[in-house]
């Protein structure tokens, strides 16, 4: 079967936290983008702070892989001091682009000679806007979710800017995430990254006359995840530069299944071989992890009721990672792991992945062994060598992967 010559394939980008996350998708990913410890919307992925950035940096690179830093919150007269050191710091840097949308960080970063990629913050929503940031010095703009394919398509036909959008992940159920519900609930700024998500809250509809109005469902502010996996063809033929998959806050679990079937999906797209059966495999892959159910967002019309996940309260996913215990030791000669059963006991067939800051490993057990015996069971509060497939660490977390109604069982 001929291969496609003439369609670019996107780049894909993934967000990450962490090392681990990173190790995560390393095989899948063309471009990760990622944070400081503070200056964005996940104030919360505090793993990387301004002395390791370099580090962080070249081992992106170690995989040639592009590195993207994201500096998209909201910046106020006080942070100006602390936005200079850092861009000193990252202008000297190899850093392949900054992610922004306050003017204060995308002039700083265009007059370094860095090239500058446009938050969705922004709400880049025609080609004019497009071309107002083009002329600040950006290379590429991240567009506003709030578009439909249809317009995505007539701006792409009217600029030579590169466009990048979002095909996966968490929602905002305001425009372009301009929420302010978590600042005026709580005193935590989404803008400033600390969004504690009460759209994510169990609410109810009360009318005029107090009586309360029954939707099936109380999580009447959550979004479904986007989950464009079954419209590749469409986006690719679109002509958009890159795509990306939201989720630096998830798992590397997460991260590994989502990239793994992106990359595949676009892979198969280049080589005439996407297809329905391929699209349900993917579908069961990505249900298995954390998800709030899926919808396409507003790329083929405004979402109403099916765009949001009234009926559950976060995860949607029958697949869940439960606490098993804790690694205290590794012995690289042995391939094994001393751990400690905190939580849950463990058996010979579970599928487990052991997670850390800078361990990403998903296996089944093949061997427990207890006082130098092998044995098929463990229970909570044993200690054990477990035969590991790859380097672990101690204080690094080991989870069960199962089916949500078989977690809790030994």
């Amino acid at each position: 079967m001929k291969c496609r010559t003439t369609i670019n394939i996107p780049e894909l980008a993934m967000g990450v936290k962490n090392r681990a996350a990173l190790v995560a998708c390393k095989d899948n990913a063309d471009a990760v983008y990622f944070s400081l410890d503070r200056f964005s919307l996940r104030a919360r992925a505090r793993a990387i702070s301004l002395e390791e950035f370099d580090d962080f940096v070249a081992f992106i690179h170690s995989y040639d892989i592009k590195a993207y830093l994201t500096l998209n919150s909201v910046i106020y007269p006080n942070d100006l001091d602390e936005l200079d050191r850092i861009m000193d710091h990252v202008t000297s840097s190899d850093v392949d682009a900054v992610i922004a949308w306050d003017p204060s960080v995308i002039m700083r970063a265009s007059d370094a000679g860095l090239n500058v990629h446009i938050s969705t913050q922004a709400n880049v929503s025609n080609q004019e806007s497009v071309e107002f940031y083009k002329r600040l010095g950006a290379s590429r703009v991240v567009l506003a979710r709030e578009l439909n394919l249809e317009q995505i398509k007539s701006i792409r036909k009217s600029t030579s800017m590169e466009l990048e959008v979002f095909i996966h992940g968490a929602m905002c159920q305001a425009i372009s995430g301009r929420c302010y519900l978590s600042a005026y609930l709580l005193g935590k700024s989404g803008n400033c990254g600390e969004c504690s998500q009460p759209c994510r809250w169990d609410w109810s509809l009360v009318g005029e006359d107090g009586s309360t109005v029954d939707i099936e469902g109380h999580y009447l502010l959550s979004a479904r995840d986007l989950c464009m996996i079954e419209h590749i063809p469409e986006l690719v033929e679109a002509g958009i530069d890159s795509f990306k998959v939201e989720g630096r806050l998830r798992d590397t679990r997460y991260t590994s299944v989502v990239s793994s079937c992106y990359r595949r999906a676009l892979d198969e797209y280049r080589n005439n071989k996407f297809d329905s059966r391929h699209v349900n495999i993917w579908m069961k892959q990505l249900s298995s992890v954390y998800n709030r159910g899926f919808s396409t967002g507003f790329y083929f019309g405004i979402p109403s009721r099916e765009g949001f996940i009234v009926e559950k309260d976060m995860n949607a996913s029958q697949t869940l990672k439960e606490l098993v215990g804790e690694v205290v030791n590794y012995y690289k000669n042995q391939s094994a792991a001393y751990v400690k059963l905190t939580d849950s006991g463990l058996n010979v067939g579970d599928t487990i992945l052991i997670e850390g800051e800078n361990t990403h490993l998903e296996q089944h057990v093949s061997s427990i062994q207890v006082t130098g015996s092998n044995i098929k069971s463990a229970a909570k509060g044993m200690d054990l060598g477990l035969a590991v497939d790859g380097r672990v660490r101690p204080n690094d977390k080991v989870f069960r992967i199962a089916d949500s109604d078989k977690c809790g069982s030994e």
